[in-house]
């Protein structure tokens, strides 16, 4: 029995637009918090190098403004910085409040450090509100500040950084797999919302990363156990397939891109850089 298909009028053949994919980024601004080191600083370089003017944002002053004057400017941008204390919740609503009252923003990138590690058992309801404050309201907050230029300019891109440990939870962060999880459904509803106005909304799910963040951690668990940082390390390295941890710099590459036009159909994802680490799908 011959079965027809609906004529939907396409040509066979389809002309695709000639574009290289070389991120250009040039008349765009971004913002990235918690910039002053490890992978906000990666990303922060990645989109400077790529063409936009960036606002970098962190709470120490002295090292922010030595970082402005060593971002690539290829185009000529005119860097800035804002001081934030993203354990402040109060003090931070009102530095960001006042600085992008009227400021269009084209890139948010929502990044803070992380909770302090512990067990489930450790930890009690005032800090589980801490780390509410410091990775939900925040991330929040500056998010709905900066959405009515973006969907007014019809272009803007949200990149939540997060973690691994919303597909897996990892042990002895309780306070960041508890909370990073709440960030993640809510990026979901909001990516649907604000699609329709050439808005995306994206979290990059990390692994483990040579940073400052990695040793912190593992000095941690080093100190609960008694093991060596060397061993502590090594048997992490080992549970990763690529076996090595991520580069800063691999980092920033993902994010220029999802910042870019050419990440326009990507929307609502949960993107793991991890090496391979994640056994879940």
């Amino acid at each position: 029995m011959f079965i027809g298909f609906v004529n939907l009028n396409l040509p066979l053949f389809f002309i695709f637009e000639e574009k290289s994919m070389q991120v250009n980024l040039n008349g765009y601004t971004a913002v990235v918090g918690g910039s002053s080191r490890g992978l906000g600083l990666a990303i922060a370089y990645q989109l400077a190098a790529s063409g936009a003017t960036v606002t970098l944002m962190a709470r120490n002053e002295q090292k922010l403004e030595a970082l402005i004057k060593e971002l690539p400017s290829p185009d000529g941008q005119r860097h800035t910085y804002l001081v934030v204390d993203y354990a402040d919740f109060k003090a931070y609503q009102e530095r960001v409040t006042g600085f992008f009252q009227d400021k269009a923003v084209d890139i948010l990138v929502n990044n803070t450090n992380g909770p302090s590690p512990g067990t489930v058992l450790q930890k009690g309801i005032a800090e589980y509100q801490q780390a509410f404050d410091l990775l939900f309201k925040s991330y929040h907050l500056l998010t709905h500040l900066l959405l009515p230029k973006m969907h007014a300019n019809g272009y803007g891109r949200i990149i939540n950084v997060s973690s691994t440990s919303v597909k897996e939870p990892i042990p002895n962060l309780a306070l960041s797999n508890t909370i990073r999880a709440a960030v993640i459904n809510w990026a979901k509803s909001l990516s649907r919302e604000v699609a329709p106005f050439g808005i995306t909304v994206n979290n990059i799910l990390t692994g483990s990363f040579d940073t400052e963040r990695i040793s912190e951690i593992l000095q941690a668990q080093a100190e609960q156990t008694g093991a060596s940082l060397e061993k502590l390390a090594e048997e992490k390295r080992s549970k990763i397939p690529a076996g090595r941890f991520g580069k800063p710099e691999e980092f920033g590459y993902l994010a220029a891109f999802l910042a870019s036009p050419f990440a326009g159909y990507i929307n609502g994802a949960n993107i793991p850089i991890d090496g391979g680490y994640l056994t879940a799908i």
